[in-house]
């Protein structure tokens, strides 16, 4: 059977393991094809081709249920779900999606992008099968990292308490997140991995079989289940935290080895109640290139499948902004070591790792733990630390209360930094950054600013380094800036709350925020060419706004336009809507960003035109808002 003929996961039944190997084989095949040209995830479904392939070979994926952690993990399980001839859209726009969706497939039982919820997921799922008196298998897989997540230890603790709801939880242990994995748990599940009975088995046993009379390098199919069941001796030492929350552990098992991975699950489905699989795996596997660098191969832009080279660049680009606030971060943390940089199990995605590497005792990680990030930042700010907490806009949505509860009614002076705010690609609804500035400026103690370009974050970095008065956020767009001068030292911290004025004009006011400033500016030039004078404000500040120029502009010229890259309720137009109805003042405002609906997984560029966000769309809406006769300036 070839990999393309596969359209239903239960076509894997009574296959030997010689085929299901073959058809892994194939999976990496074109799991590497498909990422090496259009870019992706790679590591970690590379390192559960086999777990994929036994699990599914003992359900019945017509009734049974399999839940995914975050889902990049699930190449795999896309590729034998029906979707072979369609995977090379994979992250495309309309094609298949980089993470699962129930939406997308009937066996995408729940979707995901963020770590830590299959447990949760699953017990619920597990439960309504019980409430309803049917009878199917209920199955979770989840990352050693995710387990760093208090959502998943929550989950465990409250499965490990319900002895007749019958649960499998896969714990696929690769010793990595993104990054190598940080923490006592972690360091638990590699205590687990070279105990001494364990590492016995895999090491010496088939050593010492062989210097047994006739049966030298020949071992029989027996030293498997010799082996087997010695590991099943070491469970009470190898497995004893699991065991006291009330699972069944069955493992560590080789996450390579079909006929061990098939034979384990076959086991566990037979347990009565939770019960926890433990499945060793290497991340990157079967491409030697990701086994060595599996942080650097995590995910990949397009790249040489030869030389594991990502494909260079059609012409150069301006360094990231990512890149310009760690190097940034690092000059103002060698003058200040009471400044520290937090991080949630994303050193390389914010940059922290170069401050990781720069300054070691002036960075932590605390894993997939963004409540917890918050609440130790707010700690460290209570004795006059300055903690730098460095999380992805979507990912700091996780921490909310914390801010609120911990940071906020305390009135401390904890600096968020949100990477990735906007539209962040191709990696869909779950990771876009569209809902930072409505969830953070609701909430009293907080000040919300955002750079026009990459020099100005260099500003508002010493802008948040030297605020003590609450706390600031700091919000920043995905990939490279707009190649502004960059300074090496010297920035001079903005007053909190100024705007500039970029452009005057007395026809209309743009007001831009973030990295809808330099849009502004270009949709005022097309709107100039129809006659339309627009003065263009950089507003630098969502909170507090400035008021003192912002209104009597917009009195004078009467019209008024918002701009920014997030969601339009109760973001930044709305505050500056907010602002003029207080006032009173008679003005048309007409509010530009994301409105209400999902962004799905496309380009940047791709989406930013679906929404109508590109200057020629900017500029074509406003002139129809204004009822100015125009040419179509969109195609």
């Amino acid at each position: 059977m070839h990999l393309s003929d596969i359209t239903h996961p239960n076509q894997l039944h009574g296959l030997s393991i010689r085929q299901l190997e073959e058809i892994a084989r194939q999976i990496r095949e074109k799991h590497l094809e498909t990422v090496a040209t259009s870019g992706g995830h790679l590591g970690p479904g590379l390192g559960v081709v086999e777990l994929t392939l036994a699990l599914y070979q003992t359900l019945d994926l017509d009734r049974d249920k399999v839940v995914w952690d975050v889902g990049h993990q699930a190449y795999p399980h896309k590729l034998i779900t029906g979707r072979y001839h369609d995977f090379h859209t994979l992250r495309q726009k309309d094609g298949v999606a980089g993470y699962l969706k129930r939406s997308e497939n009937r066996f995408d039982h729940f979707g995901a992008g963020h770590a830590s919820t299959s447990i949760s997921a699953a017990l619920g799922m597990a439960l309504a099968r019980d409430l309803a008196g049917e009878d199917y298998k209920v199955a979770a897989i989840i990352g050693d990292g995710a387990l760093t997540g208090g959502m998943a230890l929550e989950a465990i603790n409250h499965a490990g308490h319900l002895p007749h709801t019958n649960l499998l939880v896969v714990l696929n242990d690769n010793e990595m997140s993104i990054s190598p994995n940080v923490g006592a748990i972690p360091r638990y599940l590699n205590k687990m991995r070279l105990s001494p009975p364990v590492q016995f088995l895999t090491d010496n046993l088939e050593e010492q079989f062989k210097h047994l009379p006739f049966v030298g390098s020949s071992l029989s199919p027996e030293l498997d289940r010799v082996k087997e069941g010695m590991k099943r001796l070491a469970v009470p030492k190898v497995g004893a935290v699991f065991e006291e929350l009330g699972f069944t552990y069955m493992g560590p098992v080789d996450g390579h080895n079909l006929q061990e991975l098939i034979t384990t699950f076959k086991e566990a489905h037979q347990h009565t109640g939770p019960v926890l699989v433990h499945v060793a795996t290497t991340k990157g596997k079967g491409y030697a290139i990701a086994e060595k660098d599996q942080v650097g191969y995590h995910a990949q832009s397009p790249f040489n499948l030869a030389t594991g080279k990502s494909l260079p660049s059609s012409k150069p680009k301006p360094p990231s902004y990512s890149k310009v606030f760690a190097q940034t971060l690092i000059k103002l943390a060698e003058e200040n070591p009471k400044i520290i940089g937090i991080t949630a199990a994303m050193a390389t995605g914010t940059g922290l790792d170069k401050l990781q590497q720069a300054l070691p005792q002036q960075y932590i990680d605390v894993g997939i733990a963004e409540q917890h990030a918050v609440t130790l930042a707010a700690g460290l700010a209570c004795q006059g630390v300055r903690p730098v907490v460095t999380i992805y806009s979507t990912f700091l949505q996780r921490g909310f209360d914390q801010i609120i509860h911990d940071v906020c009614i305390q009135k401390l002076p904890v600096f968020f930094c949100l990477d990735r705010a906007g539209i962040v690609g191709a990696d869909g609804p779950t990771h876009q950054g569209l809902y930072d500035i409505a969830y953070l400026r609701c909430i009293p103690n907080m000040v919300l600013m955002a750079p026009k370009d990459e020099a100005e974050l260099q500003r508002m970095l010493v802008t948040g380094i030297n605020y003590t008065d609450g706390a600031i956020a700091l919000r920043y767009p995905r990939g490279s800036g707009y190649g502004a001068p960059l300074m090496e030292e010297g920035w001079e911290p903005l007053p909190i709350g100024k705007a500039e004025v970029l452009r005057q004009g007395d026809d209309l006011l743009l007001l831009g925020y973030g990295s809808m400033v330099y849009p502004a500016l270009q949709t005022a030039e097309i709107l100039s060419e129809h006659g339309i004078e627009a003065t263009v404000v950089n507003a630098r500040f969502a909170k507090p706004l400035d008021t003192e120029l912002i209104l009597p502009l917009a009195q004078r010229l009467g019209k008024v336009v918002t701009l920014e890259e997030g969601c339009l309720m109760g973001g930044f137009g709305s505050a500056v809507a907010e602002a003029i109805l207080d006032a009173q003042l008679p003005v048309s405002v007409l509010r530009l960003g994301v409105p209400d609906v999902l962004v799905d997984h496309a380009t940047p560029e791709q989406s930013m035109a679906t929404l109508g966000l590109t200057p020629p769309h900017l500029a074509e809406r406003i002139l129809a808002t204004y009822r100015v006769p125009q040419p179509a300036l969109v195609g």
